[in-house]
Protein backbone atom coordinates (compact mmCIF):
# COMPACT_ATOMS: atom_id res chain seq x y z
CA UNK A 1 0.00 0.00 0.00
CA UNK A 2 1.59 3.07 -0.87
CA UNK A 3 1.50 6.41 1.38
CA UNK A 4 -1.49 8.10 -0.50
CA UNK A 5 -3.53 4.90 -0.49
CA UNK A 6 -2.75 4.12 3.00
CA UNK A 7 -3.25 8.18 3.97
CA UNK A 8 -7.33 7.42 2.37
CA UNK A 9 -7.93 3.94 4.29
CA UNK A 10 -6.58 6.19 7.44
CA UNK A 11 -8.96 8.67 6.77
CA UNK A 12 -11.79 6.26 7.40
CA UNK A 13 -11.17 3.85 9.91
CA UNK A 14 -10.24 6.94 12.08
CA UNK A 15 -10.85 10.72 12.92
CA UNK A 16 -8.91 13.17 14.97
CA UNK A 17 -10.14 14.69 18.18
CA UNK A 18 -9.24 17.53 20.11
CA UNK A 19 -10.18 17.93 24.15
CA UNK A 20 -10.56 21.65 25.57
CA UNK A 21 -10.37 21.88 29.05
CA UNK A 22 -10.29 25.11 30.76
CA UNK A 23 -10.58 26.27 34.58
CA UNK A 24 -9.67 29.16 36.74
CA UNK A 25 -6.34 28.97 38.66
CA UNK A 26 -7.14 31.07 41.25
CA UNK A 27 -3.96 32.55 41.22
CA UNK A 28 -2.61 35.88 40.76
CA UNK A 29 0.87 37.70 40.93
CA UNK A 30 1.05 40.62 43.36
CA UNK A 31 3.35 42.86 42.37
CA UNK A 32 3.21 45.01 45.17
CA UNK A 33 3.85 42.36 47.54
CA UNK A 34 6.95 40.91 45.26
CA UNK A 35 8.43 44.67 45.06
CA UNK A 36 8.07 44.89 49.01
CA UNK A 37 9.74 41.06 49.43
CA UNK A 38 12.87 42.19 47.11
CA UNK A 39 13.08 45.46 48.60
CA UNK A 40 13.22 44.24 52.75
CA UNK A 41 15.90 41.66 51.65
CA UNK A 42 17.41 44.11 49.31
CA UNK A 43 17.51 41.73 46.16
CA UNK A 44 17.22 43.52 42.79
CA UNK A 45 13.76 43.87 41.35
CA UNK A 46 12.47 40.77 40.24
CA UNK A 47 14.36 38.42 42.12
CA UNK A 48 11.69 37.05 43.59
CA UNK A 49 7.69 37.03 42.89
CA UNK A 50 4.52 36.99 45.27
CA UNK A 51 2.08 34.26 43.88
CA UNK A 52 -1.17 34.20 45.79
CA UNK A 53 -4.07 32.05 46.20
CA UNK A 54 -7.09 34.19 45.92
CA UNK A 55 -9.21 31.78 47.39
CA UNK A 56 -6.59 30.13 49.55
CA UNK A 57 -7.83 26.29 50.11
CA UNK A 58 -11.38 26.60 48.44
CA UNK A 59 -12.30 22.88 48.32
CA UNK A 60 -14.68 23.63 45.38
CA UNK A 61 -11.63 25.19 43.32
CA UNK A 62 -9.26 22.44 44.29
CA UNK A 63 -11.77 19.76 43.25
CA UNK A 64 -12.84 21.36 39.67
CA UNK A 65 -8.82 20.83 39.06
CA UNK A 66 -8.48 17.61 40.30
CA UNK A 67 -11.52 15.99 38.01
CA UNK A 68 -9.96 18.06 34.92
CA UNK A 69 -6.84 17.10 35.70
CA UNK A 70 -8.42 13.22 35.25
CA UNK A 71 -10.84 14.20 32.28
CA UNK A 72 -7.03 14.61 30.02
CA UNK A 73 -5.87 11.67 31.27
CA UNK A 74 -9.31 9.09 30.35
CA UNK A 75 -8.60 11.18 27.16
CA UNK A 76 -5.31 10.41 26.73
CA UNK A 77 -5.91 6.31 27.41
CA UNK A 78 -8.71 6.24 24.88
CA UNK A 79 -6.82 7.75 21.99
CA UNK A 80 -3.39 8.29 20.55
CA UNK A 81 -1.37 10.71 19.71
CA UNK A 82 -1.21 12.83 16.31
CA UNK A 83 -0.14 16.81 16.44
CA UNK A 84 2.11 18.80 18.75
CA UNK A 85 -1.15 21.29 18.64
CA UNK A 86 -3.41 18.68 20.65
CA UNK A 87 -4.47 16.75 18.27
CA UNK A 88 -5.28 12.79 18.68
CA UNK A 89 -6.19 10.15 16.67
CA UNK A 90 -9.28 8.20 17.69
CA UNK A 91 -10.58 5.23 15.66
CA UNK A 92 -14.28 5.33 14.16
CA UNK A 93 -14.64 1.85 15.90
CA UNK A 94 -14.43 3.74 19.20
CA UNK A 95 -16.30 7.02 18.54
CA UNK A 96 -19.31 6.12 20.26
CA UNK A 97 -17.33 4.57 23.58
CA UNK A 98 -15.74 7.71 23.52
CA UNK A 99 -18.19 10.46 23.20
CA UNK A 100 -20.24 8.96 25.73
CA UNK A 101 -17.42 8.29 28.38
CA UNK A 102 -16.10 12.11 27.57
CA UNK A 103 -20.22 13.59 27.24
CA UNK A 104 -20.42 12.18 31.07
CA UNK A 105 -16.95 13.42 32.36
CA UNK A 106 -18.19 17.12 30.85
CA UNK A 107 -21.69 17.03 32.70
CA UNK A 108 -20.19 16.01 36.09
CA UNK A 109 -17.88 18.54 34.98
CA UNK A 110 -20.58 20.96 35.35
CA UNK A 111 -22.08 19.87 38.33
CA UNK A 112 -18.42 20.52 39.76
CA UNK A 113 -18.71 24.06 38.72
CA UNK A 114 -21.94 24.72 39.85
CA UNK A 115 -21.17 23.99 43.43
CA UNK A 116 -18.33 26.31 42.92
CA UNK A 117 -20.50 28.96 41.88
CA UNK A 118 -22.37 28.22 44.39
CA UNK A 119 -19.91 29.37 47.54
CA UNK A 120 -17.54 31.62 45.37
CA UNK A 121 -19.50 35.00 47.50
CA UNK A 122 -18.37 33.12 50.49
CA UNK A 123 -15.42 31.68 49.42
CA UNK A 124 -14.66 35.36 48.76
CA UNK A 125 -15.46 36.55 52.17
CA UNK A 126 -13.26 33.63 53.38
CA UNK A 127 -10.42 35.16 51.29
CA UNK A 128 -10.53 38.50 52.90
CA UNK A 129 -9.78 37.28 56.16
CA UNK A 130 -7.31 34.56 54.93
CA UNK A 131 -5.23 36.84 52.67
CA UNK A 132 -5.12 39.36 55.44
CA UNK A 133 -3.01 42.55 53.45
CA UNK A 134 -2.45 40.43 50.46
CA UNK A 135 -6.42 40.65 49.65
CA UNK A 136 -7.73 42.85 46.99
CA UNK A 137 -11.58 42.90 45.98
CA UNK A 138 -11.19 44.20 42.39
CA UNK A 139 -8.87 40.72 41.17
CA UNK A 140 -12.19 38.96 41.99
CA UNK A 141 -14.12 38.23 38.70
CA UNK A 142 -18.00 38.63 38.96
CA UNK A 143 -19.81 35.18 38.86
CA UNK A 144 -20.78 35.47 35.21
CA UNK A 145 -17.20 36.54 34.34
CA UNK A 146 -15.84 33.17 36.59
CA UNK A 147 -18.10 30.42 35.01
CA UNK A 148 -17.10 31.49 31.41
CA UNK A 149 -13.51 30.47 32.31
CA UNK A 150 -14.97 27.02 32.78
CA UNK A 151 -14.82 25.24 29.45
CA UNK A 152 -15.33 21.75 28.47
CA UNK A 153 -15.54 20.89 24.89
CA UNK A 154 -14.67 17.96 22.29
CA UNK A 155 -13.59 18.78 18.67
CA UNK A 156 -13.84 16.43 15.90
CA UNK A 157 -12.26 16.24 12.32
CA UNK A 158 -11.33 14.13 9.46
CA UNK A 159 -8.23 13.39 9.00
CA UNK A 160 -7.24 15.02 6.14
CA UNK A 161 -6.42 13.03 2.95
CA UNK A 162 -2.81 13.27 1.26
CA UNK A 163 -4.47 14.34 -2.11
CA UNK A 164 -6.77 17.09 -1.05
CA UNK A 165 -5.24 20.32 -1.88
CA UNK A 166 -7.93 23.11 -3.21
CA UNK A 167 -5.03 25.43 -4.11
CA UNK A 168 -4.36 27.46 -6.79
CA UNK A 169 -0.57 26.73 -7.02
CA UNK A 170 1.39 24.83 -10.03
CA UNK A 171 1.24 21.09 -10.19
CA UNK A 172 5.39 21.05 -9.15
CA UNK A 173 4.36 23.05 -6.17
CA UNK A 174 1.35 20.67 -5.21
CA UNK A 175 3.31 17.45 -5.91
CA UNK A 176 5.56 18.76 -3.28
CA UNK A 177 2.73 19.84 -1.41
CA UNK A 178 1.19 16.19 -1.97
CA UNK A 179 4.81 14.45 -0.68
CA UNK A 180 5.11 16.20 2.29
CA UNK A 181 2.14 15.71 4.08
CA UNK A 182 2.61 11.94 2.92
CA UNK A 183 5.51 12.07 4.56
CA UNK A 184 4.37 14.14 8.05
CA UNK A 185 1.57 12.02 8.00
CA UNK A 186 3.39 8.38 7.94
CA UNK A 187 5.54 9.57 10.75
CA UNK A 188 2.24 11.18 13.14
CA UNK A 189 0.90 7.63 12.34
CA UNK A 190 3.84 5.73 13.30
CA UNK A 191 3.96 8.00 16.30
CA UNK A 192 0.65 7.16 17.33
CA UNK A 193 1.29 3.25 16.83
CA UNK A 194 4.36 3.60 18.73
CA UNK A 195 2.65 5.18 21.33
CA UNK A 196 0.47 1.65 21.78
CA UNK A 197 3.66 -0.31 21.93
CA UNK A 198 4.90 1.69 24.86
CA UNK A 199 1.35 1.59 26.82
CA UNK A 200 2.09 -2.01 26.05
CA UNK A 201 5.92 -2.13 27.17
CA UNK A 202 4.63 -0.20 30.29
CA UNK A 203 2.33 -2.28 31.75
CA UNK A 204 3.82 -5.61 30.61
CA UNK A 205 7.34 -4.63 32.56
CA UNK A 206 5.03 -3.28 35.71
CA UNK A 207 3.05 -6.87 35.39
CA UNK A 208 6.48 -8.52 35.20
CA UNK A 209 8.16 -6.83 38.33
CA UNK A 210 4.72 -7.74 40.49
CA UNK A 211 4.70 -11.25 39.53
CA UNK A 212 8.59 -11.61 40.16
CA UNK A 213 8.67 -13.51 43.78
CA UNK A 214 7.91 -16.91 44.69
CA UNK A 215 6.48 -17.76 48.45
CA UNK A 216 9.55 -18.61 49.72
CA UNK A 217 10.19 -14.83 49.41
CA UNK A 218 8.72 -11.28 50.37
CA UNK A 219 5.55 -10.94 48.56
CA UNK A 220 5.63 -8.28 46.04
CA UNK A 221 2.09 -5.88 46.40
CA UNK A 222 0.09 -5.46 43.42
CA UNK A 223 -3.12 -3.91 42.99
CA UNK A 224 -6.18 -5.93 41.56
CA UNK A 225 -5.60 -3.27 38.33
CA UNK A 226 -2.94 -5.12 37.49
CA UNK A 227 -4.43 -7.38 35.48
CA UNK A 228 -6.97 -5.41 34.03
CA UNK A 229 -4.17 -2.01 33.13
CA UNK A 230 -2.95 -4.69 30.63
CA UNK A 231 -6.24 -5.74 29.24
CA UNK A 232 -7.65 -2.25 28.48
CA UNK A 233 -4.23 -1.68 26.69
CA UNK A 234 -4.90 -5.12 24.99
CA UNK A 235 -8.59 -3.82 23.74
CA UNK A 236 -6.86 -0.51 22.48
CA UNK A 237 -4.59 -2.70 20.41
CA UNK A 238 -7.70 -4.48 18.88
CA UNK A 239 -9.88 -1.39 18.52
CA UNK A 240 -6.83 1.16 17.03
CA UNK A 241 -4.70 -1.31 14.87
CA UNK A 242 -5.76 0.73 11.94
CA UNK A 243 -2.62 0.17 10.10
CA UNK A 244 -4.02 -3.54 10.49
CA UNK A 245 -0.37 -4.35 12.16
CA UNK A 246 -0.03 -8.17 11.94
CA UNK A 247 2.49 -8.03 14.74
CA UNK A 248 0.02 -6.53 16.91
CA UNK A 249 -2.36 -8.62 16.46
CA UNK A 250 -0.77 -11.10 17.36
CA UNK A 251 0.58 -9.75 20.28
CA UNK A 252 -3.16 -8.73 21.33
CA UNK A 253 -3.92 -12.71 20.73
CA UNK A 254 -0.94 -14.47 22.88
CA UNK A 255 -2.15 -12.18 25.73
CA UNK A 256 -5.74 -12.51 26.15
CA UNK A 257 -4.74 -16.05 25.92
CA UNK A 258 -1.98 -15.91 28.55
CA UNK A 259 -4.28 -13.88 30.75
CA UNK A 260 -7.46 -15.86 30.17
CA UNK A 261 -8.93 -16.83 33.57
CA UNK A 262 -6.44 -15.38 35.40
CA UNK A 263 -7.05 -13.22 38.59
CA UNK A 264 -5.48 -10.91 41.35
CA UNK A 265 -6.24 -13.18 43.72
CA UNK A 266 -5.26 -16.12 41.78
CA UNK A 267 -1.48 -14.74 41.15
CA UNK A 268 -1.23 -13.93 44.25
CA UNK A 269 -1.74 -17.71 45.79
CA UNK A 270 -0.58 -19.30 43.00
CA UNK A 271 2.78 -19.58 42.83
CA UNK A 272 3.37 -21.80 40.13
CA UNK A 273 0.73 -19.85 37.88
CA UNK A 274 2.55 -16.87 39.10
CA UNK A 275 5.82 -18.18 37.57
CA UNK A 276 4.39 -19.46 34.92
CA UNK A 277 2.27 -16.24 33.68
CA UNK A 278 5.59 -13.81 34.16
CA UNK A 279 7.69 -16.55 32.22
CA UNK A 280 4.68 -15.58 29.13
CA UNK A 281 4.49 -12.18 29.84
CA UNK A 282 8.49 -11.93 29.53
CA UNK A 283 8.52 -13.54 25.76
CA UNK A 284 5.69 -11.17 25.13
CA UNK A 285 7.80 -8.54 26.21
CA UNK A 286 11.03 -10.03 24.67
CA UNK A 287 9.21 -10.01 21.13
CA UNK A 288 8.15 -6.34 21.29
CA UNK A 289 9.53 -4.05 18.50
CA UNK A 290 12.14 -2.14 19.44
CA UNK A 291 11.17 1.70 20.07
CA UNK A 292 13.87 2.84 21.55
CA UNK A 293 12.17 3.17 25.24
Amino acid sequence: MNANTQTNAISTSAMLVELSISTWTGRKLDKTASTEVTTSKRAIKGAANVNKKLLADCEELTAIQKFAANCRTAHYECTMPWSDMGLRLLPTTKYFDYHEKMTGLRAEFDKLVDKFIEVYDWEIAQAQVKLGGLFNASEYPDKEQIRAKFRFNMFYMPVPDAGDWRLDVNNETLHDLTTHYSSYYESQLNNAMRDLWGRLHNVLTRMSDRLDYSDNQTKKIFRDSLVDNVMEVVEMMKSCNITGDTQMTAAAQKLESVLLGVTPDALREDDYLRYETKQKVDEVIRGLPSLDI
